[in-house]
């Protein structure tokens, strides 16, 4: 923060008073209780939390006369970034914005240290221009462009080969709180959290052991580590998850929860032993950051009526299928969600539960306890539930028990593993149930994929001839005709602004690549397909219909099939052809 005298000080929080920023009365009552000569009155706003260190930055660069930015709106170019050295950044707390004029623009913490910008000009060997911004927003910058790893760095050069052959013999404070190795895994999963990535692979090879983050989807890696830190680090992962440190022979799974920015993130363990040691996957959940609005995860049009039908309903079965990581058990808590209230009674049983809700009662599944999904839902329905959710469906006892309590009243959530909606129907015909049985009990099923987000920052494009032949003959059928059609044509399938049916070209969109958003994404979205079980789709089920004859009935109906929707998402500038192609290339 910059150093200012008392008259600036006064003018600061006179404007952030004025401003509407402070309230007037809790300031006075700062300015009354402290002692000028020892205190500043900033500092005890701050640490209050009447004012954010983002305010007063702000505030300060009016003051001063120099401009301000906010660096969280701002993608700094790679070649930009690496004018100053990480380390000059950190010293200094500057990152560099880029170049005009003959000028290399610098955002600062504190632009008042003439000191600091001599430093830089020097080290540079030309002319800067200094910005003002907050000291949070500079240390997030440099630590998202270039991650601070420097707590793995410590305890790689800490860690000796006589640490790992002794760290079985370690006490087990001393591994959780003074080791090394500690602060190296708070390092990774802060970094992971902060790229919001959902899991997290530590994988050892013969040499040397890789991180890699899965972000929107895609794993990437995000660091190399000498193979001699990789006992201490499952080691401690294990003590963490309250598993046995000397068991490698057997795969475990555990949990534990950190805190990030204030933020609890809930993390699931998975190690197995594989050639070179030991794997962990760790899938982070973090709730904050998972919308639980259905509309806002992708579902629109159709398949979103559809879906609202069929939760509507007193009793049935709702059911959703896709392979694991496509959002599956999201969807379900949005559905719940969407549901919940004092008159009804939700219970849930799940391995693990994902996110924990507020009014729901949810179990956690134990196989070693004998709290299996066929007996927990066995228990469940003794409690005088109104909607029960099963995690999954994965053998016929299960889907006999969901089925009956379908039938006996309840509403029924759940997912099965499937390639596509229509593929749910003959897989519970293959676990045994009556074709009568599940004609009569289910109500919708959905099918479901995710697909990375174009990021805000964008270029549009004119469609190459081959795509343009490819989305004519995917979504051709459903787009207007005219321009008079478009409105009712996108409220029906639930993309604002279709285009005209063209033969020539489509506008298409395509994210600008940057660190913050490798390959132009952020985020993600779902590809849907719902089937309402209707009394067609019932005689098909009866009769062992195919999945591609069900899917071929429900199209007729108005059914949109997975990759159409990918296609309309395309149109409508939210993800791109080939993400589309990438997650639903194998789906009609």
């Amino acid at each position: 923060m910059a150093i200012l005298t008392k008259e600036a000080e006064a003018r600061i929080v006179r404007l952030l008073v004025a401003e509407g920023l402070a309230d007037g009365k809790l300031v006075s009552e700062i300015q009354n209780k402290i002692d000028p000569s020892k205190q500043r009155v900033i500092d005890e706003l701050l640490k209050h939390k009447i004012v954010t260190n983002d305010m007063v930055s702000h505030a300060t660069a009016i003051i001063i006369g120099v401009p301000y930015v906010e660096l969280k709106n701002v993608t700094i170019d790679q070649d930009i970034l690496i004018k100053i050295p990480r380390e000059a950044q950190m010293r200094v707390l500057a990152v560099p914005l880029g170049e005009k004029d003959g000028l290399l623009n610098v955002a600062m913490a504190d632009v008042t240290n003439v000191q600091y910008t001599d430093y830089l000009s020097n080290l540079l060997n030309r002319p800067i221009r200094v910005w003002m911004s907050s000291e949070r927003g500079i240390r997030e910058t440099i630590e998202k462009n270039h991650g601070d790893f420097s707590g793995v760095k410590e305890a790689v050069s800490e860690t000796n080969a006589e640490v790992v052959e002794n760290i079985q013999q370690k006490e087990v404070k001393t591994i959780v709180q003074d080791s090394p190795i500690s602060k190296a895994l708070t390092t990774i999963l802060s970094y992971a959290a902060k790229v919001k990535a959902s899991d997290i692979h530590i994988e050892p090879l013969e040499d040397s052991l890789i991180i890699r983050c899965r972000i929107d989807g895609v794993l990437r890696k995000i660091m190399d580590l000498p193979k001699t830190v990789a006992p201490a680090l499952v080691s401690r992962i294990k003590i963490l998850s309250n598993l046995k440190i000397d068991e490698h022979r057997i795969p475990q799974d555990g949990q534990f929860t950190v805190l990030v920015d204030d933020k609890e993130i809930d993390l699931r363990i998975a190690i197995s032993p594989v050639t070179w040691g030991e794997q962990v996957v760790i899938r982070l959940l973090d709730k904050s950051n998972t919308s639980m609005k259905i509309e806002d995860m992708g579902m629109a049009g159709r398949s979103l009526r559809a879906v609202l039908n069929g939760i509507k309903q007193p009793n049935g079965m709702i059911l959703t299928s896709g392979p694991t990581g496509s959002g599956k058990s999201t969807t379900l808590y949005a559905l719940i969600q969407q549901i919940k209230s004092e008159e009804i009674n939700i219970v849930t049983l799940e391995d693990p539960v994902e996110y924990k809700m507020d009014g729901i009662n949810q179990i956690q599944v134990n196989v070693d306890a004998g709290l299996t999904f066929a007996s927990g839902l066995r228990s469940i329905l003794r409690q005088d539930p109104d909607v029960v959710m099963v995690g999954e469906i994965r053998d016929s006892e299960t889907a006999s028990l969901a089925v009956q309590a379908a039938l006996t009243g309840h509403l029924v959530f759940s997912t099965l593993h499937t390639n596509s909606a229509a593929g749910i129907l003959p897989r519970l015909l293959d676990m045994g149930i009556e074709p009568f049985l599940l004609a009569s009990t289910l109500n919708v099923v959905i099918g479901q994929r995710l697909v990375r987000r174009i990021t805000e920052k964008r270029e549009m494009y004119k469609s190459s001839e081959v795509d343009t032949k490819g989305i004519n003959s995917i979504v051709g059928d459903l787009l207007p005709e005219t321009e008079a059609d478009v409105a009712a044509v996108s409220e029906d399938l639930g993309y604002p602004g279709l285009p005209v049916r063209n033969d020539d070209y489509y506008m298409l969109a395509r994210g600008m690549n940057s660190k913050e958003t490798p390959g132009g994404y952020k985020g993600r979205a779902g590809l849907y397909e719902t089937i309402e079980v209707d009394e067609d789709i019932q005689k098909l089920i009866i009769s062992h219909s195919t999945a591609a004859e069900i899917m071929r009935t429900a199209r007729k109906k108005g059914t949109i099939t997975m990759r159409q929707d990918g296609i309309l998402k395309v149109l409508s500038g939210i993800t791109s052809i080939e993400e589309v192609n990438r997650v639903a290339s194998d789906l009609s």
